[in-house]
């Protein structure tokens, strides 16, 4: 009889374990463990606090942030309803789980408590049983900021935000992406020397909260980069976020509504950022934006500007001489760096790094072309050499091509503009013995050979009077324009004295030889 009841007891223990194992592999094993976990919890008392995703003035809450990624990180995760898989960042192969939102409860568990999350509209509400708050509470929110800083040590990455959020009620002023931007400050084409001296500023600026704070001010640091399109400021922006690890917050001038606005979009910025404004000079000069000087003012350095530090601000500008001086005031921008076309040093650079040649047969002649003034933005120059990387004589055939062609479309562009300068006043040319006077400056390539002054204007009531003293050897390396060259830049020539000058191309003129020119 004992024996019968033990097999009796045997099979009823392996019966039910068995039903336990097929149970908890279906549906409902699932939810008869839900429902007793949530019997279980219905005799306690439980604490709430919720974690709202923005606070009032629509700022990002970053603790909403970083207990999002570690409920990620959980293993419980990957056991929800609702999972979205995304591809990698940096890496297409990559997928990447991400808990749904969508009104789920997932369940923790630290130093032997049971702890829950909810996500509702726009928050994350914590469940956690009363008599434990005051036990785990302090400890498990700084748990999840060491999960959480771990994390984004391992996969650090800098994001690019910009103000094209079309819901920012709901979801805030902006929206992001990933940042993979390969520039760095070393592949910047600058002086080696000005790019070690940004790096020695942009670490010291790192270190710096103190000092900024014993001074009385705000924890920031404000650039200007300016110089033509195509020569790399852009590129030189991208690499001094990827230095300082800072997210990239770009301002768009023209998505912004009013001043107010502009507050805001700075106020749901975050620290350790860089808030970039390209092309400030666009804006200002041709008022295509509706904030005015005054609001981009406050901006750069006023009151608002100190909500939130340890930040970077960099503006970018084409020319810098069209700026209103009050922007460029030391206190608002801190450091000018400037960005020239491609002289012959920058192009061996970039020769060294497109085409991986740091000296060729055809380097003296391109030299010389650069020292008759010629140049192209390092955009340009590097269009040339990746679309002829195979051939590196091809590649600087053709830069000598381009180069020539620039220079002699500037010579020409400079011809016309003087022409077209030219006052509608009665020129009176005095001729000194010895010089070939009277010829338009326009119409000269450059003003004379280098070290000597150039011709001195004088004004005299509706006259202008050139004078020149220079020996007749001086304009030997000038041409003298012919008369048909005249006609083309200036108009047709009437004479109104009856005295005529006789101009000699080699220097010497005939005595009292004067005539005044009517345009």
């Amino acid at each position: 009889m004992f024996l019968l009841n033990l097999v009796v007891f045997m099979v009823v223990i392996i019966g039910f374990w068995l039903i336990h194992r097929i149970l908890s592999r279906t549906s409902v094993g699932h939810f008869l463990q839900n429902k007793w976990r949530g019997l279980e919890e219905f005799f306690h008392v439980h604490q709430f606090y919720k974690i709202p995703r923005f606070n009032q003035h629509m700022q990002e809450n970053q603790v909403y942030r970083k207990v999002f990624m570690y409920l990620n990180s959980l293993p419980s995760a990957e056991d929800s309803d609702f999972v979205n898989l995304f591809s990698g960042d940096n890496k297409p192969n990559e997928i990447n789980l991400v808990i749904n939102a969508a009104h789920q409860m997932f369940s923790d568990t630290y130093l032997g408590s049971r702890i829950f999350w909810k996500f509702e509209k726009d928050s994350l509400v914590l469940k956690m049983r009363t008599k434990e708050k005051r036990r785990i509470l302090s400890s498990y929110l700084q748990h999840i900021h060491n999960v959480t800083d771990e994390i984004q040590q391992k996969t650090k990455q800098i994001r690019l935000h910009i103000n094209a959020e079309k819901e920012p009620e709901r979801n805030g002023r902006w929206i992001s992406v990933p940042f993979t931007h390969p520039a760095t400050i070393d592949t910047a084409v600058l002086d080696s020397d000005l790019k070690n001296k940004m790096k020695s500023d942009l670490e010291s600026f790192l270190k710096s909260e103190q000092y900024y704070h014993r001074l009385g001010r705000v924890w920031k640091r404000s650039y200007l980069l300016y110089g033509p399109s195509g020569t790399g400021k852009s590129s030189f922006v991208a690499g001094m976020a990827k230095f300082l690890c800072y997210d990239i917050y770009d301002v768009d001038l023209s998505k912004v509504a009013n001043d107010s606005d502009l507050k805001l979009l700075l106020l749901q910025t975050t620290r350790r950022s860089m808030i970039v404004v390209e092309d400030l000079d666009r804006y200002l000069v041709d008022k295509s934006t509706t904030v005015n000087l005054s609001g981009i003012l406050n901006f750069m350095d006023g009151i608002i500007s100190s909500c939130g530090e340890e930040r970077v601000m960099v503006f970018t500008v084409s020319n810098k001489e069209q700026i209103d001086p009050t922007v460029l005031r030391p206190g608002r921008i801190d450091v000018h760096v400037q960005f020239p076309l491609c002289d012959f040093p920058a192009f061996k650079t970039l020769a060294n790094s497109h085409l991986g040649i740091k000296e060729h047969k055809l380097f003296p002649q391109v030299e010389e072309i650069f020292q008759t003034g010629a140049s192209l933005s390092p955009a340009e120059i590097g269009e040339i050499m990746i679309f002829n990387r195979g051939s590196p004589t091809r590649a600087l055939k053709t830069v000598i091509s381009a180069l020539k062609s620039n220079n002699d479309t500037v010579i020409a562009s400079k011809t016309i503009s003087g022409a077209k300068n030219e006052e509608p006043l009665r020129l009176t040319h005095s001729v000194s013995v010895g010089g070939a006077l009277g010829v338009p400056s326009g119409l000269i390539g450059h003003g004379g050979p280098v070290g000597l002054p150039p011709p001195r204007l004088m004004h005299s009531g509706s006259a202008r009077t050139v004078e020149e003293s220079r020996e007749t050897r001086l304009f030997q390396r000038e041409r003298i324009p012919t008369i048909k060259e005249f006609k083309k830049f200036y108009g047709l020539l009437k004479t109104k004295n009856s005295k005529k000058e006789f101009m000699n191309f080699d220097g010497s003129e005939k005595e009292n030889s004067r005539h005044d020119i009517m345009l």
